[in-house]
């Protein structure tokens, strides 16, 4: 069935209600432009028949205001017209979608209305195909863009991994060779019961006891700073694995606990808000065969999310229960069976909006720019489980206490 707008007089109006009454399409006719135009807005008619031979309508306008507004564009606008009008108005053929002469004939209508149909449906149809057309691109500029990045960090992260790694090592050595200077030094210290003067007002000058007690504790921090630098070093190799190898075997242990590495910049307290708690409950989970790079984006963008959830529900709430809200992230995973494992991503901060979470698993999804641009990492997050995994993505979100994500990933793809 169509919705077919009719711009004519009366009884041209009568004629066209009358060849198409039997057939189930909906007719609505306007006397001129102006009422077809406020009618054409409200109705968003498949097909508009404008007479062009009738004096209070001027169909040329009327045609032209119609393919100006991208809501009416679409629709299949048909000139009724006369073979004599008809060598008139030839020169407009590429503003006008098809004509039909009166008198009018029926299976001509019909055909003119089916043209109308088919031409909106294809219209519809490449409009899709541009918005996916589109959608591929920016996905493979935004592959294309991780990719780099990750060479770009991969390579960075071996850069200053070598001379931290030479700088940590011989820590142990600095450490050894300290312990023994002093132990030599008390010595001597034991030994030499009338010290020179110019020893006695060295020793006074430098504080020599607080030197001694001090030094072995800062090569100590030197060395849990090292390799506190070196654990983020290889997160951030291990994060930007490349994938161009095909399906690898992955600990998703190691994945969630580089990615918590890499957002624990984000956890102290700030701006009013408590420190955020991550609470783990991992299973003894087997190595999966997955793009290991692309979980790890997703992981990320996940609970990158439930931190943005739990900073604003601090944000919203009055001052005096922002301090007592204690923002928590659980994370757990465990194996659901032979095939397939379970990771799930809790907060207990702000709630999903009830738009996002229908738009979350739209392929075309966009976000809008007022809403967080977390959002658009987890409908990205669902096309790296979903598409690219042939896994699941769900998530339960209940304002006042918070959303759960659950992601069923299947062991082997092989």
């Amino acid at each position: 069935m169509a919705q077919i707008l009719t711009i004519a007089d009366a009884a041209t109006f009568e004629v066209v209600q009358e060849l198409l009454s039997g057939e189930g399409h909906q007719v609505r006719v306007a006397p001129d432009g102006k009422d077809g135009l406020d009618l054409a807005r409200d109705f968003s008619p498949d097909a508009i028949f404008c007479d062009g031979n009738s004096p209070q309508i001027n169909w040329l306008e009327m045609c032209r205001l119609v393919k100006a507004e991208r809501e009416l564009a679409a629709a299949y606008f048909v000139l009724l017209t006369t073979p004599e009008q008809f060598a008139e108005v030839q020169e407009f053929e590429g503003l006008i979608d098809d004509f039909l002469f009166k008198p009018i004939v029926k299976q001509e209508l019909l055909g003119r209305v089916r043209a109308g149909k088919r031409s909106q449906r294809l219209r519809l149809d490449l409009e899709q195909t541009q918005k996916e057309l589109q959608l591929s691109r920016d996905r493979m500029l935004q592959t294309e863009k991780m990719s780099t990045l990750g060479e770009l960090v991969s390579g960075i992260a071996h850069d200053i991994n070598n001379p931290i790694t030479f700088i940590y090592s011989n820590l142990t050595h600095v450490q050894t060779y300290a312990t023994d200077l002093i132990q030599l030094l008390r010595l001597y210290q034991k030994h030499l019961v009338n010290p020179d003067s110019e020893i006695l007002q060295k020793q006074q000058d430098m504080d020599v006891e607080f030197v001694l007690d001090d030094l072995l504790k800062i090569v100590s921090s030197m060395r849990t700073g090292s390799d506190r630098i070196r654990q983020i070093i290889l997160s951030v190799q291990d994060f930007s694995r490349s994938d161009r190898s095909g399906w690898q075997l992955f600990d998703i242990s190691d994945g969630l606990e580089n990615t918590l590495l890499l957002l624990q910049h984000r956890l102290p307290a700030r701006d009013g808000r408590r420190d955020i708690k991550v609470m783990k409950q991992y299973g003894n989970l087997p190595q999966i065969e997955c793009y290991a790079g692309q979980l790890n984006q997703a992981f990320l963008n996940i609970i990158n999310h439930a931190i943005d959830a739990l900073e604003e529900s601090s944000q919203e709430l009055e001052e005096s229960k922002s301090i007592k809200f204690k923002p928590v992230i659980l994370i757990g995973t465990q194996v659901i069976d032979a095939q397939r494992i379970a990771i799930e991503i809790a907060d207990n901060g702000m709630a999903i909006s009830q738009d996002a979470t229908e738009q979350i698993s739209d392929s075309l999804f966009v976000a809008k720019p007022w809403e967080r641009s977390s959002i658009l990492g987890i409908a990205a997050s669902y096309r790296i489980i979903v598409e690219q995994h042939k896994g699941e993505l769900k998530f339960f979100s209940e304002p006042g206490k918070g959303t759960k994500f659950r992601i069923e990933i299947p062991i082997r793809h092989s």
